[in-house]
């Protein structure tokens, strides 16, 4: 987690404030609650000094943007992070934030992808992707709001992973593709997007027996771990390259473009 004022960091080592400053910027421009920042750090351990020892992490947090802070701006730390009734607001711009500028591209890259661009859509998409510089909050202690907060920024990089890839497989990149979804199939063996791919990317590079080993092993991994069948349309596909292996249908993408995110099927 980076967290800068003026180009100086103010993300704390010690555990706890760098906990409360990632749930702060996370919801950047909203009032957090006392009663959610003090589930975030202490769960169901929640100590009788909690109030007092919260404002002792808010004033630490101060005390970092002051020292970032120019004397001439005007600005003093109590502007940026704001005590509300009962609660405290990170007033940063939330567009400076990595977290909006991927959400901005995300909505553009999806936006051009409908229209059929699909090379506008990889580029937007790529340029998203490459703002992640490794796993959620990985280097930041997590409670129950920030856990659920890591979910959902996972499950959205991995939809836009898919619709990146989706969108070279458009333009044609079978082949460069194959290395990638063997690696996230591997990854995730039961996510059944990332083996549909595989398998197009396969088929269409020539590698037809290849693309129906990926079938037989996700569905070995489906049953194994869930007890269900491959979904329909991946069924649907699997057939598709049964009976016309040399020539799959031209809409075999299409599913993909309306099939939602799913790791176990559609």
């Amino acid at each position: 987690m980076t967290v800068s004022v003026n180009g100086k960091s103010i993300v704390p080592t010690a555990r706890k404030p760098r906990q409360l400053l990632a749930l702060l910027a996370l919801r950047c421009g909203r009032v957090i609650p006392v009663s959610t920042l003090v589930d975030e750090v202490w769960g169901n351990d929640i100590p009788r000094s909690s109030a007092c020892t919260l404002q002792t992490y808010i004033l630490q947090l101060r005390r970092l943007i002051t020292l970032s802070l120019h004397a001439a701006s005007g600005w003093d730390a109590k502007d940026l992070i704001v005590t509300h009734f009962n609660g405290y607001q990170l007033m940063a711009d939330p567009s400076s934030t990595d977290l909006r500028e991927f959400e901005r591209l995300s909505t553009e890259g999806d936006a051009a992808l409908a229209a059929g661009d699909a090379a506008t859509a990889s580029l937007l998409l790529t340029r998203a992707l490459a703002l992640w510089r490794g796993p959620a909050l990985v280097d930041v202690p997590i409670g129950r709001i920030l856990h659920m907060e890591s979910i959902g920024l996972e499950e959205s990089r991995m939809r836009v992973h898919e619709r990146r890839i989706v969108a070279d497989l458009l333009l044609g990149k079978h082949s460069i593709l194959i290395p990638e979804l063997q690696m996230l199939v591997a990854q995730n063996p039961i996510h059944e997007n990332f083996c549909a791919m595989l398998m197009i990317a396969l088929q269409r590079s020539g590698a037809v027996w290849r693309a129906l080993t990926v079938f037989r092993d996700l569905r070995a991994s489906l049953i194994r771990e869930l007890g269900v069948e491959p979904s329909r349309r991946l069924q649907k596909l699997h057939q598709e390259l049964l009976e016309n292996a040399a020539d799959l249908s031209s809409g075999s993408l299409d599913f993909l473009l309306s099939a939602p995110h799913t790791s176990g099927g559609w």
